[in-house]
């Protein structure tokens, strides 16, 4: 499933051909996606196809086509606090994007079969807090991943606001999903080959909207113990924030506000990273000739495609020489304000998680 847009060149290119689509409507869902790299879960050697609105599989290890991903995130409705579910989590990237919005205070869990699958996922959650420039520039509520089957979870588990499966439901399951979901909560599923949002509207009541044909692979139907019973699947625990906890939170977040403050009122333009102009793309004039009695295209270069292949040309030898020039290393100006503290180092690696830069 995917193709439904241009290919990037990079993560930024992607983005913008989405918006372009009117797959990604939202600048919070732009945001998330813009924060994070898709090219960062994919293993070494396929990063290539990364930016190709197409779906990319690799033994357990799956990714959907970023069309996908944008409708399910616009579809979900997210807002700072909300707790979320992701039934199928498998490389975290969604469940990822989804922190960025939901905030520190937020709840955020995830269940995949595949054990190797989670620890994917927690390796690229972790390289994402070492070493993203994204993690300082927002408030995240970091996912929790558990092994173990989405139709196997334990009937006491709570409920949340927002829940998304990743893999085809049969129609038998649907209230099953239901079930996990507050009264006014909103769950987003492929259903017989539709991607649906449903709300709960009260306690017995739904509202479904179909947003997008799709073809996802179904959902893996348990196994049975010795008793003849699929064991049950335990969720992480909702646990409340310790003190200390909170603390790095609001020190960090006023922090980040006193620097936004600061550069509002010096008038400094918030840098963007440099934007690839796109090429136009060449015209063809068609011409028609009679090869016998048939009348037959034959394309034509006009003025203004000689033109265009000269500023195209103009273009590439600009962008190498930019290439040619080193980098300025991106200013981590959150970073840089708690290093000024006076404040003891394990203090100081404390509340930058213990980044290395």
């Amino acid at each position: 499933m995917g193709g439904a847009v241009s290919a990037g060149e990079d993560n930024d290119d992607l983005i913008d051909n989405l918006k372009e689509a009117q797959y990604i409507r939202t600048e919070r869902v732009e945001q998330a996606f813009r924060a994070i790299d898709r090219g960062d879960y994919y293993l070494e050697g396929y990063r290539d196809n990364a930016y190709k609105d197409l779906a990319w599989k690799h033994g357990n290890i799956h990714l959907s086509a970023p069309c996908i991903y944008s409708e399910v995130m616009e579809a979900l409705k997210l807002q700072p606090g909300l707790s979320f579910l992701n039934l199928g989590s498998g490389t975290g990237y969604l469940s990822t994007m989804v922190g960025l919005i939901l905030g520190p205070f937020g709840i955020n869990h995830g269940i995949e079969l595949h054990s190797d699958v989670v620890e994917y996922a927690k390796e690229k959650l972790e390289s994402f807090i070492k070493n993203s420039d994204s993690f300082d520039k927002f408030e995240f509520c970091e996912p929790a991943f558990v092994v173990g089957n989405c139709l196997q979870i334990a009937s006491d588990s709570h409920q949340y606001d927002r829940i998304y499966c990743g893999a085809g439901v049969q129609k038998d399951h649907e209230n099953y999903m239901k079930i996990l979901l507050k009264v006014g909560g909103i769950l987003v599923m492929p259903i017989e080959d539709q991607l649906t949002q449903i709300m709960r509207t009260g306690q017995n009541t739904w509202e479904s909207k179909n947003i997008l044909a799709v073809s996802f692979a179904p959902l893996v139907q348990p196994s049975k113990n010795d008793n003849g019973k699929p064991d049950s699947v335990g969720l992480p625990p909702c646990a409340v924030r310790n003190l200390q906890d909170l603390a790095r939170i609001y020190i960090r977040r006023t922090l980040r506000n006193f620097i936004n403050d600061e550069i509002q009122a010096k008038g400094i333009p918030q840098r963007a990273p440099p934007k690839r102009k796109r090429k136009r793309v060449k015209q063809r004039i068609n011409t028609y000739v009679f090869v016998g009695n048939q009348l037959i295209p034959q394309p034509l270069d006009s003025e203004e495609d000689e033109k265009m292949e000269e500023n195209n040309k103009e273009e590439d030898e600009k962008d190498h020489g930019d290439a040619m020039k080193p980098e300025e290393p991106p200013q981590n100006l959150l970073r840089e304000k708690i290093m000024k503290l006076p404040l003891p180092e394990s203090l100081k690696a404390y509340l930058t998680y213990f980044r290395e830069k």
